[in-house]
């Protein structure tokens, strides 16, 4: 499936299917958190929150695509990510887009 953060698709006319998302919520372990917050005081990436962010942007991506091809999608466009903190040490994500269906 296509997945592009533009509105359209060079070539392809298609029609909208809908919205479709896809989220997750994350958080590490207390033990990492306190080192993790050893880290915040003498600066530099935190590593573990930068791997728990990219797995949860993996998860929240795969979600959204499991709900376009319920919906018989061709492609998502205008694809999105979005973040929220929900508590201390955990992060929701949310992946977005509109689902399309091509037309031949």
């Amino acid at each position: 499936m296509i997945i592009t953060t533009t509105e359209q698709i060079e070539g392809k006319k298609f029609q909208i299917l809908g919205i479709v998302k896809g989220s997750t919520v994350q958080s590490k372990n207390i033990g990492r958190d306190f080192l993790a917050g050893l880290k915040n005081i003498v600066g530099g990436e935190i590593s573990d929150y930068t791997e728990m962010m990219d797995e949860a942007r993996r998860i929240a991506t795969q979600r959204m695509v499991t709900e376009a091809g319920q919906l018989g999608a061709d492609a998502i466009v205008g694809m999105r990510f979005a973040t929220s903190a929900i508590m201390q040490s955990a992060a929701e994500v949310i992946a977005y887009g509109t689902a399309v269906k091509y037309i031949v």
